[in-house]
C-alpha cells in the first residue's frame, strides 16, 4: 500500500512538473481592446480560435474601456514600463501613436510574413506612412446613409438620395406626409464633417492633410467647411435634420421612426438591421453638387504593437496577426460585427458564396470606398491630439445647430482653438 502511494505521488509530481514546463514555454500576449457589447464576444471568438490552434502562444484579450480610455491607458502603461503587447487604437489616435516612440511598426516585424498587398487599398492607405504600414488593420468602417424604406414608401419616394439637395427635398416630403417628424440625423458630427472633406477631395489640414509633414493648421475657416455646416444648419432650421448627439444616440431616433434617414458608421449595420421593425435600405453618402470626387474615409481602429518585449514575443504577435488576416477569420469578423472584410481574398470568397448578393446592405459602403479616388485628401487626415480637435468641432456643430452661433462664427472659433492644439502638439513633439 505504501509503495502504491509513493508511485501515485511520484506520478502526480511528474505531471505537475511537466505542466509547469509547458506553461513556462507558452508565450503570453496581452491584447487591450475597446470592443464592448456583442463585439467583445466577437473578439473573444477570434482569440479563443487562435489559442486553440497555437498551444505555445496564449493571447489574453482585455476590454479596457472606450477608444479614448484604451488609448490613454496604453500610453500610461508604456510610461510605467508595463505595456501590453497589442493595443487597439481608433483612427484619430494614429498621429499620437506615430509620435509616441512607444511602438514597433508592423512592417518592421511582419515584412514577408504577411501579404500587406492583399489589404483593401483605402484601408492600407490610411494606416500607411511613406508607403509603410505602421499598424495592423482590424476593425475598419466608414460612414454611409441608412434609410427607412417603409417611411420612404409612405411618402411616395421610390429612390434613395444621391445629393444633399435630394436629402432636403425628400426630407421635406417625408415630414409633410407624416411618415417621420424629421428627414435625417447623424452621429459623430465632427467625423461626418471630415467625411465630407474626403468625399469631395478637399484637404482638411495643411501639409497634404498631415501626410507630408505634421499638420500645423486645419481648414475649418475655409469656404468648403463653412458651406457644409451652413447647409446643415439650414436643414436644421427646416426640421429636415434633427441633431443626433456626438456618437450613437441618433441610431435610436432612426429605429424609433423619428427620422427616416441616418448617416452613421457601417459598424452599426448589424445592430440596426437586427433591431429595426421596418425594411432598412443603405446607400452612398450624399454629395454636394459642383465639388470634386474623393472617397469616404476609413474609421474604426487598428492594432498597434508596443515596445518593451522580446523577439520571441514579437514573433508570436506576428503569428496572431497572420491568423487575423486569414480569409476565414476575416470573414467571421465581418459577419459578426459588420466591419469591413479587410482583405481582397475575403471579399472574393464572400462574393463567390453570394454573401453580398443575399445581404446587399453589407456591400453598400464597401462599394463606396472602392468607387472613390485615392489621394491624400481622400485618404483621411492625420492630426496630433485629434481627440481634442474632434471635441472642438463637435462643439462648433452643436453651437451652429442650436443657434448659439452662426455656422461661420462657430467654425472660425473652432479653427483658432484647433490650430492652438496643433501648435501645442508640435512644440511637444517637434516639427
Amino acid at each position: 500500500m505504501l509503495r502504491k502511494t509513493i508511485i501515485i505521488l511520484t506520478l502526480v509530481t511528474l505531471f505537475a512538473f511537466s505542466a509547469a514546463m509547458v506553461s513556462a514555454q507558452t508565450i503570453e500576449l496581452e491584447f487591450w481592446h475597446a470592443m464592448s457589447g456583442g463585439r467583445t464576444a466577437a473578439v473573444e471568438r477570434i482569440v479563443d480560435g487562435f489559442n486553440e490552434e497555437h498551444p505555445d502562444i496564449h493571447v489574453t484579450a482585455q476590454f479596457t474601456g472606450s477608444y479614448a480610455e484604451t488609448l490613454t491607458q496604453g500610453i500610461s502603461a508604456v510610461r510605467s514600463g508595463n505595456p501590453p503587447h497589442i493595443i487597439q487604437v481608433y483612427e484619430v489616435g494614429t498621429q499620437t501613436m506615430l509620435d509616441s516612440e512607444a511602438i514597433v511598426p508592423v512592417y518592421e516585424i511582419a515584412e514577408g510574413e504577411i501579404d500587406f498587398g492583399s489589404v483593401i487599398q483605402p484601408i492600407l492607405n490610411y494606416y500607411s506612412v511613406d508607403g509603410n504600414l505602421y499598424s495592423m488593420p482590424f476593425n475598419s468602417s466608414t460612414a454611409m446613409l441608412y434609410y427607412n424604406k417603409d417611411a420612404f414608401a409612405e411618402a411616395g419616394i421610390m429612390e434613395a438620395p444621391d445629393t444633399w439637395t435630394d436629402v432636403e427635398e425628400m426630407g421635406l416630403k417625408i415630414i409633410e406626409s407624416g411618415a417621420a417628424n424629421h428627414g435625417l440625423s447623424f452621429g459623430w458630427p465632427a467625423w461626418i464633417l471630415e467625411q465630407m472633406h474626403a468625399y469631395h477631395n478637399v484637404p482638411y489640414a495643411n501639409n497634404i492633410n498631415g501626410r507630408e509633414g505634421r499638420a500645423s493648421e486645419v481648414y475649418l475657416d475655409k469656404r468648403f467647411a463653412k458651406m457644409v455646416l451652413e447647409s446643415w444648419t439650414d436643414l436644421v432650421e427646416k426640421d429636415v435634420i434633427a441633431y443626433g448627439g456626438r456618437e450613437y444616440s441618433a441610431n435610436q431616433d432612426f429605429l424609433a421612426g423619428e427620422v427616416a434617414m441616418l448617416i452613421q458608421s457601417t459598424s452599426s449595420l448589424s445592430s440596426i438591421i437586427e433591431s429595426a421593425d421596418f425594411e432598412v435600405g443603405t446607400t452612398f453618402l450624399p454629395r454636394f453638387e459642383g465639388y470634386g470626387i474623393g472617397n469616404s474615409v476609413i474609421g474604426g481602429a487598428s492594432l498597434w504593437v508596443m515596445q518593451g518585449h522580446s523577439d520571441e514575443e514579437y514573433k508570436a504577435v506576428v503569428e496572431f496577426f497572420k491568423y487575423l488576416s486569414r480569409t476565414d477569420v476575416t470573414i467571421q469578423w465581418h459577419k459578426d460585427t459588420g466591419y469591413f472584410p479587410s482583405t481582397n481574398a475575403a471579399v472574393k470568397t464572400l462574393m463567390d458564396n453570394r454573401w453580398f448578393s443575399d445581404h446587399p446592405n453589407y456591400l453598400t459602403a464597401f462599394l463606396q470606398i472602392l468607387s472613390g479616388v485615392q489621394s491624400p485628401a481622400a485618404n483621411g487626415v492625420l492630426l496630433g491630439n485629434f481627440v481634442e480637435i474632434r471635441d472642438i468641432v463637435d462643439t462648433a456643430v452643436e453651437e451652429a445647430f442650436t443657434g448659439v452661433s452662426s455656422a461661420e462664427d462657430a467654425l472660425n472659433k473652432a479653427d483658432v482653438q484647433a490650430d492652438s492644439v496643433l501648435q501645442d502638439y508640435t512644440e511637444l513633439f517637434g516639427n
